[in-house]
């Protein structure tokens, strides 16, 4: 599995460095600024948050970094500093619906293990750096835009956890809301991942977004999220720009 990783990695880079000089390639570059970092209604980070991310797609396959930065200086978390790798492909039918494969690798240079660290977590020296979870999201057509993801760890997870999740877009007063309910599976052997030992919905809420007029030529993003996490029975408000 170590060599999996490896590999994975080794593709995407080689994506990025075939892609660069390529007609079909679009390359996007933009960062999050978050009043706080909630991830599928867990309480990531309570500091703001910069998210930075570049992707590049060709072909339906694209690639590229997520990250997450506490800009609180005193935060010590093992969760204060976050970034992710990801490669996907996507098919889209001529209907509409589409579905996207992906594998996603997570690493926080926060928790203080070297990024070479490949270590599965029995391992007799101690877990690993990275967290492999592979994904399919299901999109539906523009008469009935459900979306339907599902997200399974394959790597360094002991319980190999679980997360399902269904969106539904609407437009009310020409805002875009997304409403949105996640669940997690449980697990007995790693129950500190999504916080729940069985099927738990966790994530349950409703995202608007609008874009706030700053010149002729320029739009700011804002977001504001409603989220409870039934299970914990915390319910958190995130202001977001997109730059």
């Amino acid at each position: 599995m170590r060599s999996i990783i490896n590999y994975f990695f080794i593709i995407v880079f080689s994506f990025f460095s075939a892609q660069i000089y390529s007609q079909q390639t679009s390359v996007t570059v933009g960062a999050d600024l978050v009043s706080r970092y909630i991830w599928r209604g867990l309480d990531v980070n309570e500091a703001p948050n910069l998210q930075p991310s570049i992707t590049i797609s060709a072909y339906g396959i694209s690639a590229g970094f997520w990250g997450s930065y506490s800009l609180d200086n005193n935060t010590s978390s093992t969760y204060s500093q976050e970034i992710d790798t990801w490669l996907s492909y996507k098919y889209q039918f001529e209907n509409g619906p589409s579905i996207n494969a992906i594998l996603t690798d997570y690493y926080y240079p926060s928790a203080g293990i070297k990024w070479t660290n490949f270590n599965n977590y029995d391992d007799t020296t101690g877990a690993g750096a990275h967290t492999l979870e592979a994904g399919l999201v299901l999109a539906g057509c523009e008469k009935f835009p459900l979306t339907v993801s599902a997200y399974m760890n394959v790597y360094n997870d002991a319980g190999n956890n679980v997360y399902f999740q269904l969106d539904y877009p609407v437009n009310v007063a020409e805002t875009p809301l997304n409403f949105f309910i996640g669940a997690a599976a449980g697990s007995e052997e790693n129950p500190a991942y999504y916080g729940t030992e069985k099927f738990n919905v966790v994530n349950l809420g409703v995202k608007a977004s609008r874009s706030i007029k700053i010149t002729e030529d320029y739009s700011l993003p804002v977001s504001v999220t409603f989220a409870i996490n039934p299970r914990s029975e915390i319910s958190y408000l995130v202001f977001g720009l997109t730059f």
